[in-house]
């Protein structure tokens, strides 16, 4: 009996959160889980058939969801953040952009034989690698800070480029199709553009200045930005035939770059649409692709999917790097590293979808060839590049760094502390406030919840592999407790104990939970804060066989309160039980001490003054 409308429905839903949830718990994409259930589902069981589903709606709705991913990736493109990426990063996205598309639509052309219409989109859509695939495999594989950033930053910026060039290439290609003559065609094509950046420009100018000047009530921001956007969306393409997906990027690009608009939550908001409706999109996407299609493509795909990963980015990276100060090992492992993700299956259906609906020869290509180098490239390099970077001796040796939850002053005091140490560090908070103070202070923090997909993309955690918890969130702590714990491990993630008023709540909280907690001889925030206002201060104390532990802790007359120790191999640790601690003496103490007493303090600076005078009398 056929599986009824509403069960095929949920049933896509359900597969999408397994497999997010699969990704997240193997550390891999998700969009190969994604692409996999949907074959899995639709070719291979005959479970889920998009076409008789969706009907006449399929289209409309791909087109609504690739404008959305489109909107999303371009809300990420600020320009300052191009200029602070080296000269690598802004040599690799026109310079790798170029190479890539020509390899890949010649390579399409000569040896599949697909049309040149076919070929240059499938050059220009394979230029796209993304975040979404970058950022799980940077996590597993930690290569060094140098390299994750150029990595990380090419799949951040490369996305809503790769994704307008393909636009631009197929607005070209459709415009060039509609006139007889080519000042036609040119018409076509100019006023596709000039209508999606000037549509674009002013929609993103008015939809900031609303969200700048608080004309929307802060629970419609993410609602109300999103229904504008897909309203402008239609618009656009009303104006002029598909010129929307340029109108999104331009309006997304607007917005990233217009000061004092609040762009995160927003952001933040398409974590959840994405598990609930981009997840599900590339699983009806894969659903449609058909073993026969692929199969028509013989061996030339093979050819074709060996150019671009063995000819095409080495070229790129090679090029790119002339002038910089990248290391052979370090072009090579490059040269290696470009999975393509979610915006090149989506944007690939998507004009498959209007090729073939405007009568194009081999329009059909487009899906398995983009689908093929997606699974390729995700499946070949996730396996391989972990061992690629020992090999090559790229990797970043062992975490010590902390990533501290909260920015507040207590955090700040800290984290100085661990920064004169050379310890790498990052704080982070979803209050304003302490975020600039931590940026007036000169400390790397991150804004935002740290646990969510965006920080995921864009906080920088090199040489982070620790958790410590100085926040008075209870919500936000768990949260970042199960998150990071999964990244982490159990042994990294340290917290503060709560206070006495919360008792009831610990006994409701998973032991595994309250592992982590108890840091710093088991005090509370509520304690250090206290201990903070009372003049306490952090000091580093060298150990020695003149100066032990025990004359450390007679000096302060067992009022400190020591944070971390440091061994002799400057190893980093936070203290947990004072009482069992035994520090050697070639250790150095990070203590949290109480201030000087008036009277000691004056006598010091009065033998500081007499061994000046002393110094004076003898010179």
């Amino acid at each position: 009996m056929a599986a009824s409308t509403a069960l095929i429905l949920a049933g896509i839903g359900v597969t999408s959160l397994f497999c997010q949830w699969l990704a997240w718990r193997l550390r891999m994409p998700a969009i190969l889980f994604l692409l996999a259930g949907g074959i899995i589902a639709g070719p291979m069981l005959g479970f889920l058939q998009p076409a008789e589903v969706f009907g006449d709606l399929l289209f409309p709705l791909v087109s609504l969801a690739v404008a959305i991913i489109l909107f999303e990736g371009s809300l990420t493109l600020r320009y300052e953040e191009i200029k602070d990426h080296g000269n690598m990063v802004r040599n690799l996205i026109p310079v790798g952009s170029l190479v890539t598309c020509t390899i890949g639509t010649l390579s399409a052309h000569w040896v599949l034989g697909v049309s040149w219409e076919v070929a240059l989109l499938f050059g220009a859509i394979s230029v796209v690698t993304g975040p979404t695939v970058i950022a799980p495999l940077l996590r597993a594989v930690r290569p060094t800070a140098k390299l994750s950033n150029i990595l990380r930053w090419e799949g951040i910026i490369i996305d809503p480029v790769g994704a307008l060039l393909a636009v631009l290439f197929f607005e070209g290609i459709v415009s060039w199709g509609q006139g007889n003559v080519f000042g036609h065609s040119l018409y076509i094509f100019g006023k596709t553009l000039l209508v999606g950046f000037l549509i674009g420009a002013a929609a993103g100018y008015l939809n900031g200045l609303a969200l700048r000047k608080h004309w929307l009530p802060q629970y419609l921001h993410n609602a109300g930005t999103l229904t504008f956007m897909l309203g402008v969306y239609a618009i656009s393409n009303e104006m002029a035939h598909e010129s929307g997906l340029l109108t999104v990027t331009v309006m997304g690009i607007w917005m990233a770059n217009m000061k004092q608009v609040p762009v995160d939550s927003i952001l933040e908001f398409k974590e959840s649409l994405s598990v609930l409706l981009i997840s599900a999109l590339f699983i009806i996407l894969a659903a449609r692709v058909e073993f026969a299609a692929i199969a028509d493509l013989g061996w030339g795909l093979i050819a074709v999917l060996a150019c671009l990963i063995f000819i095409a980015r080495p070229i790129s990276i090679f090029l790119s790097a002339v002038g910089t100060s990248l290391s052979l090992r370090e072009k090579l492992y490059l040269s290696w590293i470009a999975p393509r993700g979610i915006v090149a299956a989506a944007v690939s259906a998507l004009f498959a979808f209007q090729l073939e609906r405007l009568g194009y020869d081999g329009a059909e290509a487009l899906v398995p060839l983009v689908f093929m180098l997606i699974i390729a490239t995700v499946t070949l390099q996730s396996l391989t590049a972990r061992p690629m970077a020992e090999f090559l001796g790229v990797k970043e040796p062992p975490a010590h760094g902390f990533l501290i939850l909260g920015a507040n002053p207590i955090a700040r005091l800290i984290g100085q502390s661990l920064k004169k140490h050379d310890i790498p560090i990052v704080l982070s908070d979803t209050n304003w406030e302490n975020v600039r103070q931590a940026r007036m202070e000169n400390l790397p923090v991150y804004f935002g919840n740290p646990a969510s997909e965006h920080a995921a993309t864009h906080m920088d955690l090199n040489g982070i592999g620790n958790l410590l918890i100085l926040s008075p969130y209870k919500q936000m702590n768990s949260l970042a407790t199960y998150h990071f714990m999964d990244w982490f491990g159990d042994d990294s993630v340290f917290g503060l104990m709560e206070g006495d008023q919360d008792q009831k709540a610990r006994l409701q909280t998973a032991s595994k939970v309250q592992n982590t907690r108890g840091v710093f001889d088991g005090v509370s925030y509520a304690k250090l804060a206290s201990l903070v206002s009372q003049g306490y201060s952090v000091k580093t104390t060298q150990l020695s066989e003149e100066f032990s532990y025990e004359q450390f802790l007679e000096q302060y007359q067992q009022q400190a309160l020591v944070l971390f120790v440091i061994d002799s191999k400057e190893h980093i640790y936070p203290v947990k039980d004072m009482e069992t601690l035994e520090p050697d003496n070639d250790w150095v103490l990070i203590s949290l001490v109480p201030p000087q007493p008036q009277k000691e303090r004056k006598e010091r600076e009065n033998g500081a003054s007499s061994q000046e005078d002393a110094n004076a009398s003898t010179n």
